[in-house]
């Protein structure tokens, strides 16, 4: 038999589009698609066991809160020990997904009608929900390294919080950054956070995907403040490909947060699906190895990307890439139109994430999702340089 990395290096587009998901079949044409952050990877063997055995089941109906119980267990148990975070299993509860989270976020656990800040470049809806529920979202752009890292600018975030903001939205880790928060980043967000009686999403849905031996730190392990101002919310939907099942998990951190949750937390988690409940737990307990593999592939196309850029195309600059799968691009040295997604759609062939859509900051950017075959990011590579030189 195969193993997994001879599986994914044979993935072809014609295969990934034949399984239909929304990453392959939404764009139009033959383009090589690197936009949606789904992996071109399947899911881990355990998944698919469990799988098997709820079909065998039918188990389909409304999930029953012993389904409920062991997904929170399995989290918990997964955050103790991979993030020393001693999570009790009666603080995680089931969400439909995290935009779930941030919704609560806003309408549950922030001052009423109270601006949101969103360091950007940050994942899209992020910047689109909070409008949708008539808040005020304020952009604060984050410092750049001269190695193209990233820092968030906390005299900008404490000058909005000063002014009325309530709630921060924080990709930890990042998306499209890559970024791996250290401790001591997030000890410094959440003293400014609650020295302002203010609150912190905290989306933490890529932790299991941290690269190159860094290490994820939930925000709400960091200090007492830490506790106090997040709002957490995970899944395995992007670890383990999972994202269509309709399951994620918020963990809760300071009683009053839990006593909200008493009066609310039966209609939040609605939509929470029995299916997706079960995988969650199955990816927690006994989906590692496969994850091992994972992470192992995508760093190897992380280096492959960073020589083969500096070859082809050595004026873009390219983010440090510490988690996720989501590499982003800076390619204005060789560009200057207006929305290179769909630009790069017509001349090159490729479907990426155009940078505009992450907050101002984005413009001459693209997202691109490096969980496919290597020989697929080859041609992605090539393609783009071709474009962009021609």
């Amino acid at each position: 038999m195969a193993t997994n990395v001879e599986q994914w290096n044979a993935l072809t587009p014609e295969l990934l589009r034949s399984r239909g998901s929304n990453k392959w079949t939404a764009p139009e044409g033959e383009l090589l698609c690197a936009g949606v952050a789904e992996m071109d990877f399947g899911t881990a063997p355990a998944v698919l066991d469990e799988w098997a055995s709820i079909t065998e089941r039918l188990d389909f109906g409304y999930p029953t809160a012993s389904v409920a119980l062991e997904m929170s267990a399995a989290t918990a148990k997964w955050h103790r020990e991979h993030y020393g975070w001693a999570v009790d299993a009666s603080d995680v509860a089931p969400l439909a997904d995290v935009l779930k989270g941030l919704e609560l976020a806003i309408t549950e656990f922030s001052a009423p009608g109270a601006p949101v800040i969103v360091p950007t470049p940050a994942y899209m809806p992020f910047l689109m929900l909070p409008k949708w529920l008539d808040r005020e979202v304020i952009e604060s752009p984050m410092l750049r390294g001269e190695d193209g890292s990233f820092a968030l600018d906390l005299d900008d975030i404490a000058t909005h919080f000063t002014a009325g903001a309530n709630l921060l939205v924080l990709a930890n880790p990042g998306n499209p950054t890559g970024k791996v928060y250290t401790a001591e980043e997030l000890s410094a967000l959440a003293d400014v956070a609650d020295a302002h009686g203010a609150r912190v999403f905290s989306d933490e849905i890529h932790a299991p995907l941290t690269l190159f031996g860094n290490r994820h730190v939930p925000l709400a392990n960091v200090s007492d403040a830490g506790a106090r101002v997040a709002i957490t919310a995970t899944s395995t939907s992007k670890a383990f490909n999972l994202p269509g099942l309709k399951c994620s998990q918020l963990i809760l951190s300071n009683d009053a947060d839990r006593q909200r949750w008493e009066k609310i937390g039966w209609v939040a988690s609605h939509g929470a699906s029995t299916p997706g409940m079960r995988l969650n737990t199955a990816a927690y307990l006994r989906g590692e190895p496969w994850l091992d593999e994972v992470r192992e592939y995508i760093e190897g196309n992380i280096e492959y990307l960073r020589v083969a850029l500096a070859e082809q195309l050595p004026e873009v600059r390219m983010a440090p890439m510490q988690g996720t799968y989501l590499a982003w691009l800076d390619l204005r040295a060789y560009s200057d139109e207006p929305e290179l997604s769909e630009w790069l759609a017509e001349k090159a062939g490729i479907r990426v994430n155009g940078g505009v859509g992450y907050g101002a900051v984005g413009a001459g950017h693209i997202r691109v999702n490096l969980a496919t075959a290597r020989p697929i990011l080859e041609r992605i590579v090539a393609q783009l340089a071709a474009a962009l030189k021609a």
